[in-house]
């Protein structure tokens, strides 16, 4: 093959693809340090694919040296990124232009935006709508609520590390450019945060139990404030106790173990004084 010829040959297997990705999903988060927090589970998971690229020893030395450096991103919508490299190495190993610095760049160029996403769809949507369909569960001892949210988000979230980690070594490096251009990553992201904050609310209503005792004399009979609050709107006084904490928390930094505290006493004084 002359110099300037490109192999167009495969040389991974599905196989080693699926390892791959299993390996990265059971180990993404042992090996964070301040220095190179997920470098080395990245060079991990992908090591026995480049020992299958790469036979000199020398060009695997600076394979695993080209994946040391510093790596940080969400674990499950970051596995588009691992996808893609993989293809740009299994190109490089076939003759392809591909520099270090196209690699490294596009993994620095990406994680962030990646983090981004997956933090807000896994773990700011996704988690807590599980959650929140266990919680009656729970409310009734079922042990199955104590296990049930666990599979559940693990189920969804490995199926979406595994469809990106293909479309990544499928599609090549365009990919991510692809999915992070395309409007329909931006409207799944505002329809979930939507699901998720209508969720909340719900949780909110069922949840958060805060109701007045006073009553009124009106027209001789006895009628409690709760009544005409709820005339008013109905769960309200939950769901302003739900964003006082909200703002408390978000907007004015108060620590969580302040806000149980202030909480605790708050309700205790209510219910000596018979408000609640």
């Amino acid at each position: 093959m002359s110099e300037n010829q490109v192999d167009t040959k495969k040389l991974l297997t599905k196989k080693d693809i699926r390892r791959s990705w299993m390996l990265w999903l059971g180990t993404c988060e042992l090996s964070n340090s301040f220095e190179r927090l997920q470098s080395l589970s990245f060079v991990g998971c992908l090591a026995p694919i480049l020992k299958k690229l790469y036979k000199d020893d020398e060009e695997l030395s600076l394979a695993f040296k080209r994946h040391l450096t510093f790596f940080n991103t969400e674990g499950i919508w970051g596995s588009l990124i691992h996808g893609i490299v993989i293809a740009m190495e299994e190109e490089r190993a076939k003759g392809e232009d591909i520099s270090d610095d196209m690699i490294t760049g596009l993994k620095t160029g990406f994680m962030g935006p990646l983090a981004g996403i997956g933090d807000t769809v896994d773990w700011g949507t996704i988690r807590p709508i599980v959650i929140g369909l266990f919680l009656p569960l729970a409310s009734a001892g079922s042990w199955i609520a104590g296990l049930g949210p666990f599979i559940v988000v693990s189920l969804i979230t490995s199926s979406i590390s595994y469809y990106l980690w293909h479309l990544g070594y499928k599609v090549g490096r365009k990919s991510i450019l692809q999915v992070l251009k395309d409007g329909r990553i931006n409207q799944f992201i505002m329809a979930s945060s939507i699901l998720g904050m209508f969720m909340m609310g719900i949780l909110s209503s069922q949840y958060v139990k805060l109701e007045l005792k006073p009553f009124l004399m009106v027209n001789g009979e006895k009628t409690t404030i709760q009544s005409y609050v709820d005339q008013i709107l109905p769960g309200l006084l939950p769901i302003a106790a739900v964003f006082v904490l909200y703002y408390l928390i978000k907007k004015r930094n108060v620590k969580y173990t302040t806000i149980l505290l202030g909480v605790l006493v708050f309700s205790l004084l209510g219910a000596l004084v018979g408000l609640f």
